[in-house]
């Protein structure tokens, strides 16, 4: 049985520095907190732990006093920076530059509208994700968050709209929120209505959906190995599941199934920007030794 791993699977650069950044510090002082889990994937954060990372929430990143605190890929809004200061924390900013770049986009933005009434930011992503309340904190917690299009009626239509994207949604679904906005604008007659739409979605992650459309043809099965955390991750499994619908979602080697290798010859092994290669190659030489 030939198995694959994707090549274009794993981490994306913002989580690579991120974790670099962890076990330099680790290697040092045996002991860092990090604000978040440092990756959406259960197993890369056990690996971590063990080595002394200790993942905390913002509850528990309140209390902390002089000592040293990891800031994660997906960015922190104003008020995590100032807390920092006040409790004479030192900060390990890993923030991706890409997401750096978009809060840096929405703060200006927001900033434009002469009067806080005047316009709207939205953005398009998943309420309650990190990158999502670092990005709506560039706003003073006023951004509109949409994931769907029911989620259209939150927005008034006789104010400017400043559209973006969280960075790892997919391109269809952010093209689909803007045309049923200029669409409901033009419905609404709001001629006067300023839409300003920008896609901010990263590229090096966006352009993984297309290379595994054809990665997942190739194969007969597909293990898709992911966290159960990662949206990234379920997005994806989905764009799989929907070339080939033999495509098993896992996040360690307990998952597999023999019974999914019956009447196989070609398995592909693939995940998200928050998958480790190192755990598709465990899953790999497992699968091969059925």
């Amino acid at each position: 049985m030939n198995v694959e791993i994707d090549n274009n699977s794993g981490f994306c650069f913002g989580v690579v520095y991120a974790i670099q950044r962890a076990e330099e510090e680790l290697a040092k002082n045996k002991k860092l907190y990090c604000l978040g889990d440092i990756v959406h994937n259960n197993v890369e954060v056990k690996r971590l732990e063990s080595k002394g990372l200790i993942t905390i929430d913002n509850e528990e990143f309140k209390k902390l006093r002089n000592c040293k605190v990891l800031i994660r890929a997906h960015g922190e809004p104003a008020e995590t920076y100032k807390i920092a200061l006040e409790n004479n924390l030192t900060l390990i900013d890993a923030s991706c530059p890409v997401v750096l770049r978009l809060q840096n986009k929405i703060k200006n933005g927001f900033d434009n509208f002469t009067n806080p009434e005047q316009g709207q930011i939205v953005i398009y992503g998943k309420k309650g994700h990190a990158e999502v309340n670092g990005l709506v904190g560039q706003t003073q917690g006023k951004a509109i968050v949409v994931s769907s299009i029911d989620d259209l009626e939150k927005i008034d239509y006789t104010k400017s709209i400043n559209l973006y994207s969280q960075t790892t949604k997919s391109p269809e679904g952010f093209n689909l929120i803007k045309k049923e906005l200029e669409k409901r604008i033009n419905q609404k007659n709001q001629d006067k209505t300023s839409f300003i739409s920008n896609d901010t979605i990263c590229r090096q992650v966006s352009s993984r959906d297309k290379k595994l459309r054809v990665f997942a043809k190739r194969h007969n099965v597909i293990i898709f190995v992911s966290g159960e955390k990662s949206s990234n991750g379920k997005m994806l499994f989905e764009v799989c599941k929907k070339e080939n619908p033999r495509t098993h979602f896992v996040s360690d080697y307990e998952d597999i199934n023999a019974e999914w290798f019956m009447n196989t010859d070609s398995v592909g092994v693939c995940g998200p920007t928050s998958t480790p290669k190192w755990l598709m190659e465990k899953i790999a030489d497992k699968i091969k030794l059925l």
